[in-house]
């Protein structure tokens, strides 16, 4: 890609990040959006509708901006929890990472590359320049300048790792710090047992009491047995749309009576008053719920929630084996009440180890079909093999601005589109894995798209040209090296754009300006007529929102000395990112569960894997330009910072795994002068509780009526 081509990709986002910011200024003013662009503040009861127009709200405005600028992180940790913070401090790391990156990267190491003439000794038209003139390829091959650039390897590396453990350390001392700030949680006296060996003639919640009250009977408090209930939910489901929809048009206190027919999409049958339709509606759902819940009697799957009398004793219980056999009384640490995913609480051993296979098959397989677009947008960069391909359009590719849009806008933005498809495929194929909450599948499926979219968003197309040609190489790992010298660098232009597209647009479209959301609120109002009666509180999709934040610190930290002409896009995503996601969290987006910074792991061990793919890239590219004494000295560089990895991970990482005895016994004594520790006792014991024990209750509604709204329901 020339220089001109990568221009005309950033003027083109740069155009429409202007416009997204714009329009998004405008219309959050608007009384109709606010349902779209602060539903967390609404549901919180913090703004309302605006039921004026004002000329002013026409004017573009950058007070938010400023508003989402203000918040310290004690501020923020108090409004959105840790999980949110520890979010935030991947785009505060990375803007330190790249900001010493990019000085010394931009003002040191891209003079040198650009200086050399190993590719063209032509500078007077610039524009036409390919943008290879501004890597490491232009150097003199066994050129001195080249230490330059093995210093700077060692330098960068020591500043990523120093700042790795300063944010390991931080998040493990804010993590304990939260632990002992909460108020006493379910989830921490709480422990899941699965595998339970029920006896013929007993039941499951007897097989359970009759084991821990025997085997732990000093901290044992209570169980609550896990019961199917797939059906259940679907309903409680159906009346909790109900439920809203009546009180919605009970605030609404309009004085003529709404009509509709009842036959289908409300276009068919007799003319029916609204209010009066949905509430025999619901009422002959609740008659169903109560029919379901009555014959779900009996029930019971062999797994149940034990909860002890401390945070010690069901931390005993959870890392002791219970049973004789292991694959009985199976231990695992419980999640919050309202984290839990009950689909799989009734699969055997057996059936969940078959369901892990199957979704390995199926990620290995979705992984080979990704290639069809990743070469697809390979030849599109390459308007040579796109004439081989297609020759009619030859004369359409000779013109200047078409051939520049093509190679460097085109590609990323279809790569782009393949890959929005990714991440709610792999939310499915971890939650048919057998994990027992929310919070885990994500966790998982936050894992898996971030290798999915190393292999083929990074290496796929690194290796599409004519490496992908020689498999057969990988198969000696000595050669791995050099193959990725030849093939990383001559790709740096494509990722260069796809950070522009993939990074800043979608950022402004998709984050901060909510095109789908806004179109679906748009929709619904020109043809159901309801501007926002029902709507839903988002939560932060970190499985997919990570692993885009650390592809592109991959992409940094391995172009970082190759070509850091990529780096200054970097920092404009990196700063974007951070005001629009503070912004979003403080406005739209709310927690709907808490694992006190689990997350920070994956990002650890990410930036460590990138640092030892930017090593073993070095030693093939000083191998490459004939400076094998650099190549030598680089072999250390990884070493050392797989074992700077290990220190950390016996250092830091079981403090993410599970709280030191220490603090645990802390809070327990502390429990022991709370006044209120009887009454989250008596709360506990139905904590867990599942539909069948659970009656169907309503809070009143906002306009003061006594109705029932259905309490929390448990699917199996």
């Amino acid at each position: 890609m020339i220089l001109s081509a990568l221009l005309t990709s950033v003027g083109i986002n740069l155009c429409l990040c202007f416009l997204f910011f714009v329009l998004y200024s405008i219309l959050r003013k608007q009384p109709g959006n606010i349902t779209v662009y602060a539903p967390r503040l609404v549901a919180e009861g913090e703004t309302q509708q605006r039921g004026q127009f004002h000329l002013e709200s026409l004017l573009p405005t950058a007070g938010w901006v400023k508003r989402a600028w203000q918040p310290s992180e004690e501020e923020l940790l108090s409004d959105v929890g840790l999980d949110a913070v520890v979010f935030m401090r991947i785009f505060t790391f990375s803007l330190k990472v790249f900001t010493v990156g990019g000085i010394v990267g931009i003002f040191v190491l891209l003079p040198v590359n650009y200086l050399g003439d190993q590719l063209s000794h032509d500078i007077s038209d610039l524009a036409s320049k390919s943008l290879d003139s501004f890597s490491i390829s232009n150097v003199t091959d066994g050129s001195n300048w080249l230490w330059i650039h093995f210093c700077a390897a060692y330098l960068f590396t020591g500043v990523v790792c120093y700042l790795l453990y300063y944010e390991y350390r931080y998040i493990s001392a804010k993590r304990i710090a939260y632990f002992y700030s909460s108020k006493p949680q379910p989830h921490q006296f709480t422990i899941l047992v699965r595998g339970v060996p029920v006896p013929s003639g007993s039941t499951c919640s007897e097989t359970v009491e009759s084991f821990f009250t025997e085997n732990h009977p000093s901290t044992y408090l209570s169980l609550s047995v896990v019961h199917r209930s797939s059906k259940l939910q679907g309903l409680i489901s159906d009346a909790e749309k109900l439920y809203r929809r009546i009180a919605h048009l009970k605030l609404k206190n309009h004085t003529p009576q709404e009509f509709k027919r009842d036959g289908f999409l409300g276009l068919f049958g007799r003319k029916v008053d609204v209010l009066d339709y949905y509430e025999k509606k619901l009422e002959d759902l609740q008659d169903n719920l109560r029919l379901e819940q009555s014959s779900l009697a009996g029930k019971e799957v062999p797994a149940a929630f034990v909860s002890f009398k401390s945070r010690l004793g069901a931390a005993v219980a959870l890392h002791i084996q219970q049973g004789v056999k292991p694959t009985e009384w199976l231990t695992e640490r419980a999640p919050e009440p309202q984290d839990v995913h009950w689909p799989f609480f009734s699969a055997s051993y057996t059936k969940s180890w078959i369901c892990k296979l199957v979704v390995f098959i199926a990620c290995v397989s979705l992984t080979i079909l990704f290639l069809i677009p990743v070469v697809l947008v390979q030849g599109l960069t390459n308007l040579d093999q796109l004439e081989t391909w297609f020759p009619f359009l030859e004369s359409i590719l000779d013109l200047t601005v078409v051939s520049q849009v093509i190679t460097g806008y085109l590609p990323s933005l279809i790569l782009q589109m393949f890959l929005s498809f990714v991440p709610p495929i792999m939310i499915m194929f971890s939650s048919i894995q057998g994990y027992i909450s929310h919070s885990r599948i994500e966790k998982s499926a936050c894992i898996k798209v971030l290798w999915f979219t190393i292999w083929n968003i990074f290496f796929a197309n690194v290796l599409s040209g004519s490496a992908l040609y020689q498999v057969n190489i990988f198969l000696e790992p000595k050669e791995i090296p050099s193959v990725l010298a030849e093939a990383v660098p001559g790709q740096a232009s494509f990722f260069i754009a796809y950070v522009v597209t993939s990074g800043w647009t979608s950022l402004s479209s998709s984050e901060l300006f909510r095109l789908t959301p806004l179109l679906r609120s748009y929709f619904k109002r020109v043809f159901t007529g309801k501007a926002g009666d029902e709507f839903e509180v988002p939560s932060i999709p970190y499985h997919s929102v990570i692993p885009k934040i650390l592809f592109f610190g991959l992409l940094g930290v391995t172009y970082f000395f190759l070509a850091p002409l990529i780096l200054p896009f970097l920092l404009v995503y990196y700063c974007m990112g951070y005001i629009i996601y503070r912004n979003q969290l403080l406005n739209v987006f709310a927690p709907k569960y808490e694992t006190g910074g689990k997350l920070w792991p994956i990002v650890h061990y990410s930036t460590i894997f990138s640092l030892v793919l930017m090593h073993v890239i070095a030693i093939g590219i000083f191998g490459l330009k004939k400076v094998p004494l650099a190549a030598s000295l680089i072999v250390p560089l990884p070493v050392l910072t797989l074992l700077f990895n290990e220190y950390c991970q016996n250092r830091f990482l079981p403090i993410f795994k599970a709280y030191p005895q220490e603090c645990l016994v802390k809070k327990d004594r502390e429990d022991l002068n709370e006044p209120s520790i009887a009454e989250f006792y008596k709360e506990l014991v139905t904590a867990y509780k599942g539909p069948t024990l659970m009656p169907i209750q309503y809070p009143g509604s906002s306009d003061g009526r006594n109705s029932p709204l259905l309490l929390h329901a448990a699917q199996v």
